[in-house]
């Protein structure tokens, strides 16, 4: 539809390109340009509908059958052009076929699965702190939030230590693929070659330790529930959902208390709270921006007709900060009951490594609120340029020790 119809017709109109890199690095100044002109717009960069509204973002999400992720949860859609890897058996994939592998992962992934590793990520917590307290200059990203997640995570899924860096070139690959092919992605195809053999390598049975959550995904594969490849797939897909967005909220988060003291002594002074910190996190500054649906059919949406196999984004960032769903949106307040935010996802595809993630970040919030007094940031804290992901390049903190 070119925007002259657009205008003829009535239909909100939004000319925001949410991938440039001003709106990567400040996507909550663009977000209202989505929200304000009504529930659901026509996007005229990329020619795809959009929306920032808690309730209508909520309402797609939860509606497989009529909005798909197999189109594709990016931009780019399947329909019409080819992924540039093998589809995710799990993200890219609708019921009947997602059903059962799904019912896998959450099995792998499931709290009662997890619980055990509380102890483990409160260890490793402590050990970094100690490091941390050490040094007392540090950076968010290079010295907390990537050496914890790449410590933790692939030792819980059972990877061998020797690589384990390719998991950010390939997160950044995964992500950036969910957007256009402007020239974030092609900056970050550059080491696809290597990083995606590492990958496929590093996910089959004979490389994973015994007793990880890899080893579980192919226990299902013996019992007959899903397939050797199946098992496969679901194992990337674990590393795909656990690392980048995992570092970039820990990331934000350190950001979020250092620029809101109050909000960090309200931590210190009663560390069981960490939980509903980082679901305030998770709501005020997502580190998942925006994906997409596809429709399957012709559709009423929001007094719009869509056709079929058209594309909608979903901007999670700008949803988490509805004023018609939240309360004094743009404060970050962990008094907040934020449990229903779409940091996470909703519906059939919400996030794989949710469960994993919030023990993560719960255990190290706890230990630095019972340790570190103040966080400062002390230097230019430049944002991560990803077409999908929101977090820091850098971030250089001063921790005060309690």
């Amino acid at each position: 539809m070119a925007e002259t119809d657009m205008l003829a017709d009535k239909i909100p109109v939004c000319d925001v390109d949410p991938f440039n890199k001003e709106n990567i690095r400040d996507p909550h100044g663009w977000h209202p340009k989505l929200r304000d002109p009504g529930p659901l717009v026509w996007m005229t960069r990329y020619e795809v509908w959009g929306t920032g509204k808690y309730a209508l973002a909520k309402e797609i999400l939860n509606d497989w059958e009529s909005f798909c992720s197999s189109a594709g949860v990016g931009l780019p859609n399947f329909h019409t052009e080819k992924p540039w890897r093998p589809p995710s058996k799990l993200l890219e994939a609708d019921p009947p076929e997602h059903t059962p592998r799904r019912a896998v992962a959450d099995n792998v992934m499931s709290h009662s699965n997890l619980r055990n590793l509380r102890p483990v990520f409160s260890e490793q917590s402590r050990l970094l702190v100690d490091r941390l307290l050490e040094k007392g200059e540090v950076d968010g990203v290079t010295d907390i939030a990537q050496p914890y997640i790449l410590k933790v995570f692939p030792d819980a899924v059972g990877l061998g230590a020797d690589g384990r860096e390719q998991l950010l070139a390939y997160g950044n690959m995964v992500f950036n693929a969910f957007g256009p092919l402007n020239d974030i992605f092609h900056e970050s195809m550059h080491a696809a070659e290597a990083v995606t053999e590492y990958i496929m390598r590093c996910c089959t049975r004979s490389e994973l330790s015994p007793g990880g959550l890899g080893e579980d995904a192919f226990k299902a594969a013996d019992a007959g529930d899903i397939t050797e490849e199946e098992a496969l797939f679901i194992v990337r897909s674990m590393l795909g959902a656990g690392l980048d967005t995992t570092i970039d909220a820990i990331g934000n988060a350190l950001n979020c208390f250092a620029q809101n003291p109050a909000q960090w002594q309200k931590l210190r002074e009663d560390p069981s709270r960490a939980g509903a910190a980082v679901e305030e996190v998770l709501r005020y500054d997502s580190p998942f921006q925006c994906y997409f649906r596809t429709t399957t059919r012709e559709i009423k949406l929001a007094g719009q007709h869509i056709p079929a196999k058209h594309k909608i984004m979903i901007s999670v960032g700008a949803a988490n900060r509805d004023p018609d769903e939240w309360e004094d949106p743009d404060t970050f307040n962990i008094d907040r009951d934020a449990s229903a935010h779409l940091g996470m996802g909703f519906g059939i595809h919400n996030c794989l490594g949710q469960v994993m993630a919030r023990l993560e970040m719960q255990a190290l919030f706890t230990e630095m609120a019972n340790r570190i007094e103040r966080l400062e940031v002390t230097g230019p804290a430049p944002r991560r340029l990803n077409n999908t992901l929101h977090g820091f390049e850098t971030l250089p903190l001063t921790l005060h020790s309690a």
